[in-house]
């Protein structure tokens, strides 16, 4: 009994796993140069949005309020596409629909949603992408680097006062690696596994920045 519930805990996939083989299936319907014909799968952007709050869930309670951010995000989004799954299942269809209504840049728009979350995606990819090329590198550091380059350009002085705040409060590189990985997992394999997430990432989130800056929703700031 002890054997099988041992290797059902060792066969079990992480969360970075689990993100991974949905984001492997993420396919982008791109027929010619007509950007309104593009279909980008919304869920699996939600799933790795889902993954960063258990990851900041995991962290425990200083990053509440990047959790709160995110969690935001999500849930707007999962509501406007309740209304017709079938067609607010892709992104485009999102974001030309705020655009025809003038709505896309308004506070509460699914249009910033789709934009934070991107950035973020953007921001987490660039985290791990660090990690896993300097292990030994102090996580703070390695934050703030990678929030100059993502998410630093489009806040505000009220939003960059907030990240310092937050700056001060990041795990350390153990605690970060064993919220994102099994705790018995080798480093070997955690280091695959954000390389995998990586590359799939990387293809994801240009067609995604080409599309926000077609829809002219790729340069909003916060407060």
């Amino acid at each position: 009994m002890k054997r099988k519930r041992y290797e059902m805990e060792k066969t079990k996939k992480t969360e970075l796993q689990t993100v991974i083989e949905e984001l492997s299936l993420f396919i982008i319907t791109k027929p010619g140069d007509n950007t309104e014909a593009v279909h980008i799968p919304l869920r699996p952007i939600l799933s790795f949005g889902n993954l960063i709050i258990q990851v900041l869930d995991k962290i425990g309670p200083t990053m509440a309020v990047l959790r709160q951010d995110i969690d935001q995000n999500i849930q707007r989004l999962e509501k406007v596409c309740e209304t017709d799954s079938c067609v607010y299942s892709n992104l485009v269809e999102i974001l030309k629909k705020e655009k025809e209504e003038g709505t896309s840049k308004m506070v509460a728009s699914c249009s910033r949603a789709i934009f934070w979350l991107t950035k973020t995606m953007d921001f987490t990819a660039g985290l791990l992408r660090s990690l896993s090329k300097e292990p030994s590198s102090r996580m703070e550091e390695l934050v703030e680097e990678c929030y100059m380059t993502t998410l630093k350009p489009h806040h505000g002085w009220i939003a960059s006062a907030a990240f310092k705040v937050c700056l001060k409060l990041v795990p350390d590189n153990k605690t970060f690696m064993d919220a994102i990985g099994a705790r018995d997992e080798s480093n070997d394999t955690l280091k695959e596994d954000i390389d995998t997430l990586s590359s799939l990432l990387t293809p994801i989130l240009k067609e995604i920045y080409f599309v926000l800056d077609r829809y002219g929703v790729n340069r909003l700031r916060s407060m």
